[in-house]
């Protein structure tokens, strides 16, 4: 699958869908902007598999045909508008969930104001929320199916690519780290067992999703904590994760406990993507606070990562990738009708391309 540069929209939440995880109009407006923005992939923002899936009560779903006709709707304007291909990252919150959205406090939903009741591998809640059930083996069973189901669903409504989110101490992940995992099942213990449930779920998407298209995987490369998950056991998960099916893999980090200690700065999660591309052939992606053009630029150039995702640098400048283009002499693709705004935006410069011509 050919992409219009190597630079990738991250998944961010915006948990503006209404109470069943349908899309409301702010998507037309919020993924529209980034439908013009000229970005090689944009990635629609966690969308759970399962009501439990939700962080908050406003999480977009896929787990219904009501969400799918949602979703469809917002679909049909960026294919109109926009020349990037277009992904959905399919998450479950676990034990992180049942929660008001992040301006809202993140106060725990409790049952009758609209909340449920979380789920994890094993009764650790996260600090200041509940302690969440653990999982038997049919409810592990019926997740890894919602999985496959919500690809399906991704599937027929045309998206070009499927993400499946491993990281930031949500249900997959939990499972992957020792913090949060203290079962002493199948799906306990060992790298191999914390790993089996996980990839159960890549080889559930990977066998109704398209070979054509394209399937990727948000993991974390280190859970800034002692005792926790460490960069060789994401690179060994990450091998696994090729054998498995996947076309890409993003490194991401931290988010399973709040008493993290990371070292924040420019770039500060590529050391991670450098360690996972030295261990697998397909792509990677690195993300982390990555603002810069020249910046995004060296990641790519020295081999770093194969691609760059951007997330709060998207939300604060959504024409980020035409600033790129311009200040690296690339192309880039925006709609007719904003051809007049910058000089080397007209369609006579052959700096730029027209997406709609």
């Amino acid at each position: 699958m050919a992409l219009l540069n190597r630079i990738v929209v991250s998944p961010m939440g915006q948990q503006s869908a209404d109470n069943a995880g349908n899309a409301t109009d702010w998507y037309l407006m919020h993924l529209g902007n980034l439908a013009v923005s000229g970005a090689g992939l944009v990635i629609v923002e966690a969308t759970a598999v399962e009501p439990r899936g939700r962080v908050s009560t406003t999480c977009l779903g896929l787990w219904s045909d009501q969400n799918a006709t949602a979703l469809e709707r917002v679909l049909r304007f960026y294919r109109a508008n926009g020349d990037s291909k277009w992904g959905i990252q399919l998450a479950h919150a676990g034990r992180k969930g049942s929660v008001n959205p992040a301006w809202k406090g993140r106060d725990v939903m409790r049952e009758e104001d609209g909340g449920w009741r979380v789920v994890g591998p094993s009764p650790i809640a996260y600090p200041g929320r509940d302690t969440p059930e653990a999982l038997e083996a049919h409810d592990i069973a019926y997740i890894i199916k919602s999985f496959a189901d919500a690809a399906t669903s991704a599937r027929d409504l045309g998206f070009d690519a499927v993400e499946i989110h491993a990281a930031h101490g949500y249900l997959l992940h939990s499972f992957l780290s020792p913090l949060t995992n203290r079962r002493t099942d199948a799906h306990g213990g060992s790298l191999e067992n914390r790993m089996r449930f996980p990839l159960e779920v890549v080889r559930a998407v990977r066998a109704v999703w398209p070979k054509d298209r394209i399937l990727g995987i948000r993991v974390n490369g280190t859970d800034w904590a002692q005792g926790g998950w460490t960069i060789e056991e994401a690179v060994d998960f990450a091998k696994e994760t090729e054998k498995a099916g996947v076309d890409y893999i993003t490194a991401s980090s931290g988010g399973t406990v709040a008493d993290q200690t990371i070292l924040v700065g420019p770039s500060y999660q590529i050391p991670l993507a450098a360690a996972i591309k030295e261990a697998v052939d397909v792509p990677v992606i690195g993300v982390g606070l990555i603002t810069e053009p020249a910046q995004a630029e060296d990641i790519v150039s020295t081999g770093r990562a194969d691609l760059v995702a951007l997330g709060r640098a998207m939300l604060y400048n959504p024409r980020w990738v035409w600033h790129a283009s311009f200040e690296l002499n690339g192309k880039v693709g925006f709609p007719g009708q904003y051809e007049r705004c910058h000089p080397k935006m007209r369609t006579r410069d052959p700096l730029s391309i027209n997406v709609n011509a």
